[in-house]
């Protein structure tokens, strides 16, 4: 039966090729269906919720219904291992660090893929124009671009992310040395500072507030303090919390090793001021030769080439 309906395939019937769409749509449904009913089953929607760390039902988070909606078929869409690590990672540094927060990130990402492909061939339909390849390639780039946004916005939120805190941290530092040498213990020190930035800097005052929480429910100070640098990701970040792990494990004084980084951390903010100052004369080259040149040109060069046109057309 398998060999009849092969070789009518390979004829090109009309008959064969019909039952094979129904059977590849038969079997979409069936699937489609099973992972819906999966997710709607009370008893394992509960399960769910108590896996991750939701409340009730009416009180869960768009991303929680997300990540239960997508945990029948979980280890066919997300992937796993490194990729996996690297995106939760990425996600952490924008600051989401929720449990659902990567089934919700592949989630965004597969549906944006199937909605921007059924959205250009609901289009497609009104464009009888097109050819079959053309719509077929337009389809498979609009999956594929649905794919990527996610991941462009991913890094953009990043990278605002890290401004943000590399903005603060200067004031953080500045604050955290005044408290220390006027004889505040480290804990206390990095709360207060996380007070008075809570309006200024609240991406970063959240930060230390959670790193003097996690010192109060008797965390280690060193492990407090490196979750702060691998939560954030900075170099500046890093750089203090190995100062300050130094200097709690070695009992040496923390007011002067916080005033030696911050002299040095000066430093390297003006070079980096010094370095973004020599960079501008090479990008104004593009905007000059882009917008000011051809202005520049045509007013220089224009009344010559009239009076050229003018002489050439009289004779």
């Amino acid at each position: 039966m398998v060999d009849r309906l092969l070789t009518m395939l390979s004829a090109g019937d009309p008959l064969a090729i019909s039952i094979v769409a129904a059977l590849a749509v038969l079997l979409f449904v069936w699937g489609l269906a099973s992972a819906v009913g999966r997710s709607w089953d009370p008893a394992r929607r509960r399960l769910d919720e108590i896996a991750l760390g939701a409340g009730a039902a009416p009180g869960a988070t768009l991303g929680q219904r997300i990540a239960s909606a997508l945990r029948p078929v979980e280890r066919y869409v997300l992937p796993q291992g490194a990729e996996r690590e690297g995106t939760q990672q990425r996600l952490q540094f924008a600051g989401y660090r929720g449990v659902s927060a990567v089934s919700t990130f592949y989630g965004v990402k597969l549906a944006l893929a199937v909605g921007l492909l059924l959205g250009w061939l609901f289009v497609a339909h009104f464009l009888s124009s097109l050819s079959t390849g053309r719509v077929v390639f337009f389809a498979v780039a609009a999956a594929f671009l649905g794919m990527l946004l996610p991941g462009i916005w991913l890094d953009r939120a990043v990278a605002k992310r890290h401004k943000l805190l590399r903005d603060g941290f200067p004031d953080a530092l500045d604050l955290l040395t005044v408290c220390v040498e006027s004889g505040l213990g480290l804990p206390q020190a990095l709360q207060r500072v996380a007070d008075e930035l809570d309006v200024s800097h609240p991406e970063l005052a959240v930060e230390l507030g959670q790193v003097t929480a996690q010192m109060r429910a008797g965390v280690d100070r060193e492990t407090a303090l490196r979750g702060l640098a691998t939560r954030t990701g900075l170099d500046d970040v890093r750089g203090l919390v190995s100062l300050l792990a130094q200097t709690l494990r070695f009992g040496t004084g923390i007011a002067e090793a916080l005033r030696v980084y911050s002299e040095d951390f000066r430093d390297k903010r003006m070079q980096r001021a010094e370095e973004a100052a020599a960079k501008i004369g090479t990008k104004l080259i593009f905007p000059l030769v882009v917008c000011l040149f051809p202005a520049f040109f045509v007013v220089a060069i224009g009344p010559a080439v009239l009076r050229m046109i003018e002489a050439f057309g009289a004779k």
